[in-house]
């Protein structure tokens, strides 16, 4: 299928973020084919479905590079508690509970809310991933998907989480039209013994899959695992082979000056989750020194049991206003670097090298924002990239393609029936509390 979008606003999302301020795009067979300024030569695409635009804001579809979707139905159940209190007092007993069907509507729900805000990746790590895949198959979104593995169990056990995982992960690499790819992600060194993570970045390597980790969210969590390992998380982990090939790492919230270095020149990606590490108490994560040195920093929500939605227009806002309140210095982070978190970042941190940006050749991933809002105006060129940063919300989003499919329309979501997913979600929650 041919595609012609015209009369918008395009911000192309590249190394540049360069912004055509009246412009037209083409898409062939899911493909970014060309892009321009000013108004085509309609005679040229007798043979296009064309779409005029109305002067929208076009944008590269964001990327969420750390999530569990099957917490949703957790949203408001575990507020305002320190990590491991909230995980082993709320989530793991609430978890227990958890059944394939609420895997399958929390994930919905979950899939529906991101659409709806903007997002058109996104990383899962949970469990029942066949669950999940089989929704991001049906619903349209790219997704990287991974099966998380805790190792808090006997060993015969493990290999049978591990052999789960492997077998998901290869199962579903590259599905879905090509939409799905796959990690292997132990859930963190506090889960996992040492010789079981090896197990899994072994694994891995073999099956030329990236890795995927909690890691260094807490002092606690630091300082425990020097207790334990007589090493901090960054050593540690590095003594078991995790960095050595492809690597993805979320929160990095306590690094040293020297690990940043390291994890740098390891090429290591950082999923930043600003909403989650402030509403746990466990701290802020200094991304602009991480940027400085060259690490790859993009954006994650977590969940939105410790978030709590899945919004990343307000998640990047709170990364960058944070990063110039923590330095006591409003230039770090301006709003265009900022833009590339969710964007080319977040992309490159998820090892996809066909998403992020809006250039010819790669994936026609993209987003509209409704420009007409009075908290966008007033705007010139100059003042677009400051409003997607520090004005737009999750809300503003009218369109959601992905592939060049069309899967939100003027805000309403086309593959997904809303009404049923949110009742669904209700019910499954009922159902869940009574089974406590």
């Amino acid at each position: 299928m041919k595609l012609l979008f015209y009369n918008a606003v395009i911000i192309t999302g590249n190394r540049n973020a360069e912004v055509i301020n009246h412009g037209y795009f083409t898409v062939h067979d899911g493909k970014i084919h060309s892009i321009a300024s000013g108004i085509p030569e309609f005679s040229e695409y007798d043979n296009y479905t064309k779409m005029n635009l109305k002067g929208k804001w076009v944008m590269p579809g964001l990327v969420n590079t750390h999530s569990h979707s099957g917490m949703t139905l957790l949203r408001g159940f575990g507020d305002d508690l320190p990590l491991q209190q909230w995980l082993q007092t709320k989530m793991w007993p609430m978890e227990a509970k958890f059944t394939r069907e609420t895997i399958q509507k929390a994930s919905s729900l979950a899939i529906l809310e991101m659409l709806k805000s903007g997002t058109t990746t996104y990383l899962d790590m949970y469990i029942h991933m066949d669950e999940v895949a089989q929704i991001v198959k049906r619903t349209g979104i790219r997704a990287v998907l991974t099966r998380g593995i805790i190792g808090l169990c006997p060993k015969a056990e493990q290999e049978e989480k591990l052999l789960e995982a492997l077998t998901f992960a290869k199962k579903w690499n590259h599905q879905a039209e090509g939409r799905i790819t796959t990690m292997l992600s132990p859930h963190s060194p506090y889960t996992c013994p040492p010789e079981f993570i090896a197990d899994i970045v072994t694994e891995a390597r073999a099956a030329n899959l990236p890795v995927h980790t909690h890691m260094s969210e807490t002092r606690r969590e630091v300082e425990e695992n020097i207790v334990r390992y007589n090493k901090r998380p960054v050593e540690h982990l590095a003594s078991l082979g995790f960095f050595d090939g492809p690597a993805l790492v979320a929160h990095a919230v306590h690094l040293t000056d020297e690990e940043i270095t390291y994890l740098a020149q390891q090429n290591v990606a950082i999923s930043h989750n600003p909403a989650s590490n402030l509403k746990l108490g466990s701290g802020i994560a200094n991304i602009s020194k991480m940027i400085d040195q060259g690490l790859k920093v993009s954006v994650g929500t977590d969940s939105v049991a410790s978030n709590n939605n899945l919004d990343l227009f307000q998640e990047v806002r709170l990364a960058a206003l944070i990063q110039k309140g923590n330095t006591h210095n409003p230039t770090v982070l301006p709003a265009r670097e900022a833009m590339k978190l969710v964007t080319i970042n977040g992309a490159d941190s998820l090892f996809l090298t066909n998403i992020g940006s809006l250039e010819v050749g790669k994936a026609a991933d993209f987003i509209t924002i409704d420009a007409s809002k009075p908290h966008l105006q007033p705007y010139g060129e100059k003042q677009i990239i400051s409003h997607l940063i520090y004005s737009v919300s999750g809300s503003d989003v009218s369109d959601v393609f992905v592939d060049g499919d069309c899967l939100v329309k003027s805000g309403e979501c086309v593959t997904i029936d809303e009404e049923k997913v949110v009742f669904e979600a209700n019910e499954e929650l009922k159902a869940l509390m009574n089974r406590i």
